[in-house]
């Protein structure tokens, strides 16, 4: 049995082709957790869809490295040690940097959802995270950047 919670923020869900949607073999995934298990992970199933992938164990180590801001999309544990997921949502928003995020977390209620969603999340995953949906809402939220960029 597959135990899986998945919220997308956004009401405007992208339809799926056959097979789900194409994102370019440049799109550039960051990974912060500060589990080296789940980054491996992560970084095997991102390699495996053809998306470069990234992989941090901090949100401190994460801003502290140069990043590409276009064609790109972050999945990041809430609770870590240091500057958490939410700390580094609330950076983003202040610094201005628009790269889509993607939460997950063991720690699943509604409150956390809904504050993540305040942050500026594009969606939230409960782990363990299901490989097909983790993919098709990075594949989503990439999409719906490039046409917020436009």
């Amino acid at each position: 049995m597959i135990d899986l919670t998945l919220e997308i923020f956004n009401p405007k869900i992208v339809s799926r082709a056959k097979g789900g949607l194409m994102a370019k073999k440049r799109s550039l995934i960051y990974v912060i957790d500060d589990d080296a298990s789940v980054r491996k992970a992560f970084g095997r199933l991102l390699r495996s869809a053809d998306l470069d992938a990234e992989t941090f164990s901090s949100a401190e180590e994460f801003l502290s490295s140069p990043r590409q801001k276009e064609n790109a999309c972050i999945i990041i544990d809430i609770r870590m040690p240091g500057l958490s997921g939410f700390d580094l949502l609330e950076r983003l928003a202040s610094e201005g940097i628009r790269i889509p995020v993607i939460a997950i977390s063991a720690h699943d209620d509604a409150e956390t959802r809904e504050h993540a969603k305040e942050l500026g999340a594009v969606g939230f995953f409960r782990k363990p995270v299901d490989d097909q949906a983790l993919l098709d809402a990075i594949w989503w939220a990439i999409s719906g950047a490039k046409k917020n960029q436009s």
